[in-house]
């Protein structure tokens, strides 16, 4: 098993997080913490995901629940770069389209810097 590797830098009013090997029942905790300790209230976070090799119905409920704070507080959650694995769980679970999932992380900023009426309205693409 691949241990858990996370680093997080901050862009103006957005939180870049990279998130590099497995998460699962074992560590979903650890991201948890990771991402409370660095996410602020109204502040945008986008998870760069590109080394994300597996995540399980526990590293699920993490990532649903930084969108929905993200939310409450009228920011947003961006997963940049998700893998196939990974990507099949979000699928799977039906919350792919709930999610604004972007190919890599300069897309994922552009769709946070886009003024609200030109930002696309469908979510869930890649």
């Amino acid at each position: 098993m691949m241990g858990l590797v996370l680093d997080a830098w901050r862009l103006l009013d957005v939180v870049l997080v990279a998130v590099e090997g497995e998460v699962d029942a074992t560590n979903a905790e650890q991201l948890e913490s990771f991402l409370q300790a660095r996410c602020r209230p109204g502040e945008h976070v986008v998870l760069y995901l590109g080394a994300m090799t597996f995540l399980d119905c526990r590293g699920l409920a993490v990532l649903l629940r930084t969108e929905a704070f993200t939310r409450r507080h009228g920011a947003q959650l961006h997963l940049a770069a998700v893998q196939e694995v990974p990507l099949r769980v979000l699928e799977l679970a039906s919350v792919h389209c709930a999610l604004n999932i972007h190919a890599d992380v300069q897309q994922a900023i552009d769709a946070i810097s886009a003024p609200q009426d030109r930002r696309p309205s469908e979510r869930g693409q890649v």
